[in-house]
């Protein structure tokens, strides 16, 4: 891609992985149909207070980087089954082993990768007149690990 090109969200695909090797970004994503939003993640800068007793103004070093720990994507209903079975995934996973998630754009060789904790059961939707039936899946993040090399997705089995 030429550099300052603009992109769209079209063709973006959300995907799973569970580690074979502990701390080891998985080989394999398996996509996650009917994702219809991703949320974003902000990295908040913290500060560490530098000041001493004779400075007059306070002085500050660059802390840790916070994601805040939140982190959701909004599925149609048609993805229940994949959803669980990717719930049913993680929870089954060998102790240590952790769940990667990529958001993988087409166009990019780069993709977003983030690992987290999903939650266990599917929520209940908000529910209204004339609108798609969506819900979210609210997980945890464990840690952010930014821009990797990007793995294209397959589809579920």
């Amino acid at each position: 891609m030429a550099a300052g090109t603009d992109m769209t969200t079209l063709g973006i695909k959300f995907a799973y992985g569970i580690e074979s090797t502990a701390g080891t970004k998985p080989t394999k994503f398996t996509q996650l149909p009917r994702c219809r939003k991703v949320a974003g993640i902000s990295l908040s800068q913290e500060k560490i207070d530098l000041s001493c007793l004779e400075d007059f103004i306070a002085k500050y070093g660059a802390g840790r980087q916070d994601t805040g720990g939140d982190w959701s994507a909004t599925f149609l209903t048609g993805a229940i089954a994949d959803v669980k079975s990717m719930m049913t995934a993680s929870a089954a996973a060998a102790t240590g082993l952790r769940t990667w998630y990529e958001v993988y754009v087409p166009g990019l060789s780069d993709a977003f990768f983030v690992v987290a904790e999903p939650g266990t059961k599917i929520p209940l939707p908000d529910i209204s007149d004339n609108s798609a039936l969506e819900f979210d899946v609210s997980l945890t993040i464990e840690e952010y690990i930014g821009m990797e090399a990007a793995v294209e997705p397959e589809a579920a089995a």
